[in-house]
């Protein structure tokens, strides 16, 4: 037996050449300890964990129906590119987000569109002075390096603004080699540690700039699609809980699909 340190939703652990493997919880698809697990994967076990009432829920899981779902997953472990509840189905991005409308079963999703940008918006809580800038993206960069095992061409900026710090990852298919994680895979469990909500086994993350710890009151992501969403402007009312805004700004080939969540 062994303990998963990087994924604390799993069963059945067992070392195999020097490597711990254990099985996601919702699917059984066995999972490398050694580097992230996909955010597919999570998502269900996340869901099968709240439907079986062996974990708790976090108060906020279901504010965005969107970003929490019982996903479809292809044995990789990546999204499949169809997703449906009950009768309701919808094509999402490799995040794993909703990028058309709601149809019947009926509806073709082509492919699994790639998620090439990542744009991560924090706002921190209420300071007097600003936090050090270079101390700041020193932070972050080398967490999202170390913590989350991405290679550090993937971070494109860190941006401080006061209150506001942006994180800008960015991964074309071309770029991304067999073993480098991915920037969807490496956001979610970015943003559930910042929510206190860690995947990772007894490692939760600390975030201090400067010896000073730093809370947050609100997260933002933007995801970048390789293919521009398909939907149409009357399924975007007041009404859904999930906020979902189409910016229409070009950013490379892709249009900047704007996904609210607070803490």
């Amino acid at each position: 037996a062994c303990i998963c340190e990087k994924n604390k939703r799993v069963t059945s652990c067992r070392q195999a050449n020097g490597v711990c493997w254990c099985d996601s919880v919702g699917s059984g698809v066995s999972v490398n300890c050694d580097t992230l697990t996909s955010k597919c994967l999570l998502m269900k076990a996340e869901m099968t964990g709240s439907k079986s009432g062996r974990r708790e829920k976090p108060k906020d899981a279901f504010e965005d129906t969107d970003g929490l779902y019982d996903p479809e997953c292809e044995n990789t472990g990546v999204f499949k590119a169809k997703q449906c509840s009950g009768n309701t189905c919808w094509c999402v991005n490799t995040a794993g987000v909703r990028r058309t409308d709601k149809h019947d079963a009926d509806l073709k999703c082509n492919r699994l569109v790639r998620t090439t940008g990542i744009i991560v918006e924090m706002k921190h809580a209420e300071r007097n002075a600003p936090l050090n800038t270079e101390s700041l993206k020193k932070f972050f960069k080398e967490t999202i390096v170390n913590r989350y095992m991405l290679d550090g061409r993937y971070i494109t900026s860190v941006l401080y603004e006061k209150p506001y710090i942006t994180i800008n990852l960015k991964q074309n298919s071309s770029d991304k080699s067999s073993g480098d994680v991915d920037i969807a895979d490496v956001a979610y469990y970015f943003e559930k540690d910042v929510k206190g909500d860690s995947i990772f086994h007894n490692n939760i993350l600390n975030v201090s700039i400067d010896n000073e710890e730093l809370r947050f009151e609100k997260t933002v992501v933007y995801y970048v699609d390789e293919i521009a969403p398909e939907f149409s402007m009357k399924s975007l009312t007041p009404g859904l809980i999930a906020v979902i805004v189409v910016v229409i700004v070009a950013i490379v080939a892709g249009i900047v699909v704007l996904v609210s969540s607070k803490k």
